[in-house]
C-alpha cells in the first residue's frame, strides 16, 4: 500500500512536535501563507475571465505602474492576516509604510514582509508568477513595532520562502532546518509535500539574467557573462540561458537543478533593482538552507545591514560554485 502523502498541515504539526515549547502560532502562520497561495492561485486561474488583468492606473512606492493582480495579491495577504492574531505588522512592495495591526496586538508575535506578486510583468501573458515572504519575530513588549524594527539583517529571519504559480502551484520554505517544497492539489485544495530536504547542486549549467541590459552593467559583470557564454567543453561551458522575468520561478529552477541568477547594479542604478528585505533576504535564506549561496558580489546578502524598508541591492544567487565564481569576477580576482 502506498504511503498517504504528507499535507502541509501534517508536516508543520510533526515538526512542531519536536519542539516541546512551541505554542503553535508559527505553525498557524505557515498554514495561513498556504491559504494565501490557494486564494491567489484561484484568482490567477480565472484572470482572463473576470477582468483582473491590465493596469489599475496607479503608481506604487517603487515608481512602478500597478497591475490589477498586484493590488489583488497584496490585499489577499492583508485580508488573510489582518484578524489572524498571528502578526503585528505587514510590509510589502506595494505599501510605502508597514501596516501595523493593532487588532492582533499583543498576541501577534511575528512580522511579515512580502512581495505579493513577483514577476507581475508576466500577468497578462500567462507566464510564471510568484510571491516571496520573510518572517521576523517582534521582540518588543511595549507596543506595536516601528518601521525601523522591520529593517534588519537577513540573519534575523525566523522563516522565509516563496510561492510559485506556474503549471502547478508550489510553496517552498525554510525555518532554518532544511528546505521543503509542497505542491497544491487543486482538486483536493491542499498542499502536499513534494520536495523534502531540497539540496541545491554545488554546480549547475544554467544562468538566469536579463542580458538585454548587458551594456548597462559594470564591466566586471559583463566579463562574468562573457565567461559563462564562452565555448569551453572541459569546464562545462557555455551555460544555457534561462530567464522568465519572475525571480521566484528562476530561483526555483536553480534550487532544483543548479546554476546562477544575477541582477547586478546598472548605469544609473548602482544598487540594482531587487529589494533586500522582501526579495533578496528571504530567497537567500532558502538557497543557503539548501546548500547554495547568495551575495551582492562583495558580501553575503544575509549580512547586509539595511538602511530602509524598500532598499535595493545587487543579487547573485544560486549554486555555491557559480556564486563564488561571480564574486571573483566582481572583485577583480579573475
Amino acid at each position: 500500500m502506498s504511503r498517504f502523502p504528507i499535507t502541509l498541515a501534517r508536516h508543520i504539526i510533526e515538526k512542531q512536535a519536536a519542539h516541546p515549547t512551541a505554542t503553535g502560532e508559527f505553525s498557524a502562520l505557515m498554514t495561513q501563507i498556504g491559504l494565501v497561495g490557494k486564494m491567489i492561485a484561484r484568482d490567477l486561474r480565472r484572470a482572463g475571465l473576470i477582468d483582473i488583468l491590465g493596469m489599475t492606473g496607479e503608481i506604487n512606492v517603487q515608481g512602478e505602474a500597478v497591475k490589477k493582480l498586484d493590488e489583488i495579491a497584496n490585499e489577499t495577504f492583508i485580508r488573510v492576516f489582518q484578524h489572524s492574531g498571528l502578526v503585528c505588522a505587514l510590509a510589502s512592495e506595494e505599501m510605502e509604510h508597514p501596516l501595523r495591526l493593532s487588532e492582533n496586538w499583543p498576541h501577534g508575535k511575528y512580522m511579515l514582509l512580502f512581495d505579493p506578486l513577483d514577476g507581475s510583468s508576466n500577468t497578462d501573458n500567462n507566464m510564471p508568477l510568484g510571491a516571496i515572504f520573510s518572517v521576523l519575530r517582534h521582540e518588543g513588549h511595549e507596543g506595536l513595532p516601528s518601521e525601523s524594527e522591520l529593517v534588519c539583517q537577513g540573519t534575523k529571519q525566523v522563516a522565509a520562502g516563496y510561492l510559485m504559480y506556474g503549471s502547478s502551484t508550489v510553496l517552498v520554505f525554510t525555518v532554518g532546518q532544511g528546505v521543503h517544497g509542497f505542491t497544491l492539489d487543486p482538486g483536493v485544495g491542499e498542499f502536499f509535500l513534494s520536495h523534502e530536504n531540497i539540496r541545491m547542486p554545488a554546480k549547475g549549467s544554467v544562468y538566469c539574467a536579463n542580458d538585454g541590459n548587458y551594456y548597462k552593467w559594470p564591466k566586471e559583470t559583463q566579463r562574468l557573462l562573457d565567461y559563462l557564454k564562452a565555448l569551453d567543453t572541459p569546464s562545462g561551458r557555455p551555460y544555457s540561458a534561462r530567464y522568465s522575468g519572475c525571480l521566484a520561478a528562476d530561483v526555483h529552477r536553480l534550487l532544483l537543478a543548479g546554476g546562477i541568477y544575477f541582477y547586478p547594479g546598472e548605469t544609473g542604478k548602482p544598487e540594482g533593482k531587487l529589494r533586500l528585505l522582501y526579495e533578496a533576504n528571504p530567497l537567500a535564506m532558502v538557497v543557503e538552507g539548501a546548500g547554495g549561496r547568495a551575495s551582492t558580489g562583495v558580501m553575503p546578502i544575509l549580512e547586509v545591514k539595511p538602511k530602509g524598508l524598500h532598499q535595493r541591492v545587487p543579487l547573485f544567487i544560486g549554486s555555491r560554485d557559480e556564486v563564488t565564481l561571480a564574486e571573483q569576477f566582481i572583485q577583480g580576482q579573475r
